[in-house]
């Protein structure tokens, strides 16, 4: 059953409707080409609770649908994880929001560091933050999420502490540790509802300093083995293997 998200004014609980909106209606009607008396899913943005509804009307501007009952389901993991992640080139930032946001992330965080490749100008930086959170909303509908998770502007090392400091743990991605492993380090976190910040670095790795500079404000630096893996691969790896032991890609070992 596809899934939407709306605003939370877009749902009367008085005469029990639901009015979509915007670009979504173009999908309903001439991608999905759904019709009147169809199931569909509708999540609020805002508290997170979603409807299992019917469409009752198609118009040009708008979708109707009346509310059959709230879904009870939660899809959410009890991790929090925020991947503070290096811009990486090309479209690679796309695919990284696309495929943590099915792995279950609650945010995402584009840092600009000292090897990053791509340069992206204040002002270009509205138009690209759209077009990530709108990769966010795309596969969060797609994968069934109750939330969409948060594209936070792009920071650099010296502001992305006002972040960090609200989290319980923060691992940096790190090719040349060779004392602390992820699997050794995880082995030593028991809090339920854990707060974890990822830190990955760009195509050229993480400068030595920067490590030391995080490690300096209560980072842990950890190896993923003995391969140097690509950026955008370090994203989904670090995130799965959490997912599997704290989330809900199945119990701990």
């Amino acid at each position: 059953m596809p899934r939407f998200f709306v605003n939370e004014n877009q749902i009367s609980k008085k005469d029990n409707l639901i009015r979509i909106i915007g670009n979504d209606v173009n999908h309903i009607k001439n991608v999905l080409r759904l019709k009147v008396n169809d199931d569909i899913d509708i999540c609020s943005k805002e508290t997170s609770v979603s409807y299992y509804s019917k469409i009752s009307e198609i118009s040009e501007k708008k979708v109707v649908c009346k509310i059959e009952k709230v879904l009870e389901e939660q899809k959410e993991p009890d991790i929090y994880i925020n991947v503070i992640q290096a811009l990486p080139k090309a479209d690679k930032m796309e695919l990284i929001i696309q495929k943590t946001t099915e792995l279950g992330v609650k945010e995402i965080t584009p840092i600009n560091l000292k090897r990053c490749v791509v340069k992206i100008d204040s002002k270009d930086e509205p138009k690209k933050l759209q077009k990530w959170k709108s990769y966010a909303e795309s596969a969060a509908k797609q994968c069934g999420r109750n939330i969409i998770p948060k594209i936070n502007s792009i920071c650099n090392i010296n502001n992305v502490f006002e972040i960090l400091k609200d989290y319980d743990i923060v691992f940096v991605a790190y090719e040349n540790e060779n004392k602390n492993s992820l699997k050794h380090v995880i082995k030593n976190i028991n809090k339920k509802d854990v707060k974890i910040a990822l830190v990955i670095g760009p195509e050229g790795g993480i400068e030595n300093s920067e490590v030391e500079f995080f490690q300096n404000n209560g980072a842990i630096s950890v190896s993923l083995g003995g391969r140097i893996l690509r950026t955008e691969t370090v994203s989904f790896v670090l995130t799965s293997i959490l997912m599997y032991e704290f989330g809900d890609l199945g119990g701990r070992i």
